[in-house]
């Protein structure tokens, strides 16, 4: 990552380099102020204006590493966690210059340990004050400005599922531009920009980090050789899929076309040692999860029994559908009344009639869902998957919904990235939904997201969240 220059910085960057430098100017200066209060190291105080000499040079030095770190770099993506390495680094790349130029400053040299006291005090000052612009977005500096190529059906998927605030967390629309072969059922509440000059004039001008290519005819139609002068300029050029992928945390299905599952990163499912570790993790959690809850277990089993009759069956047993499409039966807490059926099968809602008292408490706490730890020692499911559907539903949504068969690439799981995001699934819209969030899953795949899934399904359970 080239490291830019001042005039090239946007204003929210130019903002941010006089706020930092104010702050490592004040550092050397409360160092001294410290140092005065509880003599550290002895020192001749050098007049206020050698001081401020000093404070200048050294705010210069740490600015110029932010500068070659690309801390002023508003397409910097790094979270918190990165910036601050960043900043951690930049420091003692400033400290360590600023060392060497130190014993050519005349006979007020500052003592090494003043101005490794001065480092301290800048790196925790710029980590304080980068918190905050991440948390209240000062400047709007965390936030790329999105230019959206196209203004028709496409395009519009961005207006109606990313109109509120929190769905645009990460990012401020500028527009979207209107081209050629749009369709008429487009944007319509956004600003709509008829581009008339050159794109990469406009870009710049307007300082977009990012351009979102979401035309509905691309060919011959796109303008390549701009995007690649926006690109080359660092403007960010995003296919809208990717876009969507990112920002929502689901792929869009109806928008997925063959080429793109073949080049996307991700979608690698049959590792074989990665399986196996798998299958060892889960087992001895499942074992050690059931050592945990088995007196829950058996006062549910108790419940279910006084409330129903002991005659009553406890356990429900169930066909699904597994990895490549497998049938396996599922062992959970039943939690509907024995004649649940009687009129046919159908999909659980939310607050389905057929549920017991009993067991519209268990499936709040996903009390219901602890015999499946069965399930997960014999290997047929994980902790974290898509949910598993019965072979009745499953035949209907492979033919009525695409890529519906792609969930089953990897085992099912005790909750998902679709549970988390999208609770309920009662009818064919549903779950098209929720397979949006369990291709996003299956794509990005890791030890560290099912660590994630499973840390927010424990808040589900312990705040009774669940359906």
């Amino acid at each position: 990552m080239s490291s830019p220059k001042f005039q090239d910085l946007s204003s929210a960057s130019k903002s941010l380099v006089i706020i930092d430098f104010c702050l490592f100017v004040i550092s050397l200066f409360f160092a001294l102020y410290i140092n005065e209060l509880f003599n550290f190291v002895e020192v001749n105080q050098p007049p206020r204006n050698v001081q401020f000499i000093f404070a200048v040079i050294f705010a210069l030095m740490v600015q110029l590493s932010f500068l070659a770190l690309g801390l002023y770099n508003s397409k910097l993506r790094e979270s918190i966690r990165g910036v601050i390495r960043r900043m951690l680094v930049s420091v003692a790349i400033g400290f360590f210059i600023f060392t060497i130029i130190n014993p050519l400053l005349g006979d007020k040299v500052l003592p090494i340990e003043l101005i490794a006291l001065s480092a301290v005090f800048s790196f925790i000052f710029a980590v304080i004050f980068r918190w905050l612009i991440f948390q209240v977005d000062f400047f709007g500096f965390n936030k790329r400005k999105v230019l959206v190529l196209g203004a028709g059906e496409r395009a519009a998927i961005i207006e109606r599922r990313m109109r509120r605030d929190v769905d645009r967390q990460g990012f401020s629309l500028h527009g979207f531009i209107v081209m050629n072969g749009d369709k008429a059922n487009g944007v319509v509440r956004e600003k709509r920009i008829e581009l008339t000059d050159s794109l990469v004039d406009y870009a710049l001008d307007n300082e977009i980090d990012e351009i979102v290519v979401a035309s509905d005819e691309r060919r011959d139609n796109l303008p390549v050789d701009e995007l690649f002068a926006c690109k080359i300029r660092g403007v960010e050029i995003t296919e809208l899929l990717d876009f969507i992928e990112r920002e929502t945390g689901q792929i869009a299905v109806n928008l997925i076309y063959p080429s793109w599952i073949i080049y996307s990163n991700g979608f690698v499912s049959n590792n074989y040692l990665r399986n196996t570790l798998d299958w060892i993790f889960n087992a001895t959690m499942a074992f050690f999860l059931f050592l945990l809850t088995w007196p829950v277990m058996l006062i549910t089993a108790l419940l279910i029994k006084i409330e129903d009759g002991i005659k009553a069956p406890i356990f429900y047993s169930q066909e699904r559908v597994g990895v490549d499409g497998q049938a396996f039966s599922i062992v959970k807490f039943r939690s509907m009344r024995t004649d649940a059926e009687k009129d046919g099968i159908k999909m659980a809602s939310k607050n389905d009639d057929r549920t017991t008292k009993v067991g519209r408490r268990i499936r709040k706490y996903r009390i219901d869902e602890l015999p499946q730890l069965y399930n997960v020692m014999r290997g047929e499911m994980g902790f974290v998957g898509p949910r598993p559907e019965r072979p009745e539903f499953v035949q209907n949504l492979v033919k009525t919904i695409p890529y519906y068969n792609e969930r089953h690439n990897v085992k099912p799981g005790l909750t998902g990235w679709a549970q988390l995001k999208y609770p309920y699934g009662e009818t064919e819209a549903d779950s098209l939904e929720k397979l949006k969030f369990d291709l996003y899953y299956i794509k990005h795949r890791s030890f560290l997201l099912d660590l994630l899934i499973l840390i927010r399904t424990v808040e589900i359970v312990l705040f009774g969240q669940g359906r």
